[in-house]
């Protein structure tokens, strides 16, 4: 990728400059939980870049050029540091899902990072829970598998995302003990009219029930879904017909 495509003359001098000077902003989707007396038990971290001509810059326009150089593992950092300091601040939502990158699993300092800033802050290890994308699961399964394993030895916790897009194999979530899977929205937006989508829900709630790992419905827009969702006895539902993204300062 080069310079031309981003339009700073020296990428990787904006990309420190923004971590150093704290140029981004979080922002949380809430997730709802489909039973049980507490109603948003955890919500999605999702980052934004302050660009003083175009305001906030959503994920798709910066993140290839962090993942170009290969810098996400100090954003991801940023963001755990930032999202703990909300926690701490006092939020609504008392457990927030962190969204990591394959060059973070890979960083063998991390976990050590993630449990030091929450001992350091007197939190609950289970205060953030990382959610790891299913194309890092199969491309990356010993690094995915040596993350989860110290994530676990800490107290952490960690999701599965957008399961079932590529694979329904269910092998690499038992081995790496996934304490939540997210179903893929491919799935999520056909139950209602694709009996394939219907099946593969039912069997990742199977698994899920012997495997003991909470699902959640991604990408549920409307109250049909929704009502079939919760007619299933899936554990938690998170889109736009539920809680569109909001600052995480509001919440």
């Amino acid at each position: 990728m080069s310079s031309e495509l981003t339009g700073w003359l020296d990428p990787v001098a904006r990309l420190k400059q923004a971590i150093e000077k704290e140029e981004f902003e979080l922002y949380c989707q809430p997730i709802l939980a489909l039973a049980g007396e507490e109603r948003y038990p955890m919500g999605e971290v999702l980052v934004r870049m302050r660009e003083e001509e175009r305001a906030l810059l959503p994920p798709g326009e910066f993140l290839p050029v962090f993942e170009h150089y290969r810098m996400m593992p100090q954003l991801d950092r940023w963001v755990v540091r930032n999202a703990v300091k909300r926690l701490v601040a006092g939020s609504r939502i008392q457990r927030f899902t962190v969204n990591l990158s394959g060059q973070t699993l890979e960083d063998r300092d991390f976990p050590r990072f993630v449990a030091a800033q929450l001992s350091s802050n007197g939190l609950a290890p289970d205060g953030l829970l990382f959610e790891i994308d299913e194309s890092d699961l199969l491309l990356r399964l010993d690094a995915v598998t040596q993350f989860a394993a110290a994530c676990h030895a800490f107290g952490g916790k960690v999701l599965i995302d957008g399961f079932g897009h590529r694979s329904v194999s269910f092998k690499p979530i038992q081995a790496l003990g996934a304490d939540y899977v997210k179903v893929d929205g491919s799935i999520v937006r056909k139950i209602l009219t694709s009996e394939v989508a219907h099946a593969k829900l039912n069997a990742v709630l199977r698994v899920g029930e012997a495997l003991r790992f909470g699902v959640v419905a991604e990408c549920v827009e409307d109250q049909d879904i929704l009502l079939r969702l919760k007619a299933l006895n899936v554990g938690f539902a998170q889109g736009f017909g539920i809680y569109q993204p909001h600052p995480i300062s509001s919440l």
